[in-house]
């Protein structure tokens, strides 16, 4: 697989129903504040004293908890971070991740027309920092 392969929320919150993680890029403070129900996080860039700074670790991470043919969406708040998360999983070999383009926020077209996200769509939201899906968590088990 070579290109991204989108969903909508809509779609996605089907595709969660019937097995595929999702897979949330976005820092740890928008995570906590909001995110789909059930998703995971893996943040494609940490916030830290210095301001924002890549992950090192995001693929190893992700691989640690997901195998390579793992169904998979990766979404961000408006799309920008997710498209890169997705093409650094292909790189090192996933296979069936699908991205939602347009994130948690929702995303705007070159016209400046709004296309709700995960949040405006009215699917389930969680907050806080779930058990065994934090990215804590996930980064603390080697």
């Amino acid at each position: 697989m070579s290109e991204n392969k989108v969903v909508t929320p809509e779609e996605a919150n089907i595709l969660m129903k019937e097995g595929f993680a999702y897979l949330d890029v976005r820092d740890q403070v928008e995570f906590e504040q909001g995110h789909p129900a059930g998703s995971y996080n893996v943040p494609l860039v940490l916030q830290t004293d210095f301001g924002p700074e890549p992950n090192d670790t995001f693929v190893d991470t992700v691989k640690r908890h997901f195998a390579l043919d793992s169904n998979v969406i990766v979404g961000c708040a408006t799309g920008m971070r997710s498209a890169k998360a997705v093409k650094m999983l292909l790189d090192a070999g996933y296979t069936n991740l699908l991205e939602l383009k347009v994130g948690f926020n929702g995303a705007r077209d070159p016209f400046g027309q709004k296309t709700p996200g995960w949040r405006d769509s009215g699917l389930p939201v969680e907050t806080g920092q779930p058990d065994g899906r934090s990215y804590e968590a996930l980064n603390d088990e080697e």
